[in-house]
């Protein structure tokens, strides 16, 4: 249930990002910087015979100042819930009820654009509390897994960052249409396969693509997991690339919050999907 949320956030963020950041292509002479002579960047009478009339531009540093600033409120927020949150039933009507908040907040930050950092911060505690619950239940049940989720997950997202500057991984039109075309099938497989364990298809295993917290473990969940973990990472790329694009189109400093939400998206999805696969690995 979970698992689905961020991954259809981020196909409709990659249509929005791209409407909101881009601009129609123009000609220029060769070395002259991005939208000089489209927009009026500067005007007579400042010093020097020159003045800046636009400002409130998004930088690599609003992106980076934001989400560390929404890592911080899942952090605490998960903290407080793992101490608060008994793991009990009571524990369990607040996880699938901040699973059920966090997805319809997140659909709705995609599918509007919203700029606004009130829901998005809203979403980042919402996912606070998710995190935290989840867990407080698998550190009970392997000890010191929970490090080594939030270790890797981090490691992964450097990782990614550092390919990404150093054009080891480029984000060229057919690499984001293989990123795009993975993500629409791993989402389709899970909605299938919660689909399925719903109505207890296969004695609720559904498609089998997922295994529980505890029991045996086949092939099948291990490699689905290392395939969604594959895709997460990638999808940094299209988010470092959308950043990009929007710095050097001159996009609105508001638009940091979304990129923000959009790579947080990401970590949280990567950090569950890490947890899970560590978690068939010490079975």
């Amino acid at each position: 249930m979970k698992s689905s949320n961020p991954v259809l956030g981020r196909l409709v963020e990659r249509s929005n990002q791209h409407a909101s950041f881009q601009r129609a292509p123009v000609q220029q002479p060769y070395g002259t910087p991005p939208g000089y002579g489209t927009t009026p960047d500067y005007a007579p009478g400042g010093p020097g015979g020159f003045a800046p009339t636009r400002t409130g531009r998004m930088t690599i540093d609003d992106v980076v100042v934001r989400t560390i600033g929404l890592l911080a409120i899942v952090g605490v927020v998960g903290a407080a819930s793992w101490v608060l949150v008994p793991p009990t039933t009571v524990g369990m009507t607040v996880l699938f009820g901040a699973a059920g908040i966090g997805l319809v907040l997140g659909l709705v930050i995609s599918f509007m654009g919203i700029t606004n950092p009130i829901p998005i911060v809203a979403y980042a505690a919402v996912e606070g509390v998710l995190v935290g619950v989840i867990s407080r239940v698998y550190e009970g049940l392997y000890d010191g897994i929970v490090l080594q989720a939030v270790s890797a997950t981090f490691g992964i997202f450097f990782g990614m960052a550092a390919l990404y500057k150093f054009r080891i991984i480029r984000a060229t039109p057919t690499f984001v249409k293989w990123v795009i075309g993975a993500l629409i099938g791993v989402v389709l497989l899970m909605i299938v396969n919660f689909a399925l364990a719903i109505f207890n298809v296969n004695d609720g295993a559904g498609l089998g693509l997922r295994a529980g917290a505890t029991g045996d473990v086949g092939w099948l969940p291990i490699v689905f997991s290392l395939v969604c973990i594959g895709v997460a990472s990638l999808t940094f790329i299209l988010d470092f690339k959308a950043i990009e694009d929007g710095v050097n189109a001159g996009a609105e400093q508001r638009y940091a919050w979304y990129a923000s939400f959009g790579i947080l998206v990401g970590l949280i999805w990567l950090y569950f999907e890490i947890l899970r696969f560590i978690s068939y690995l010490r079975r």
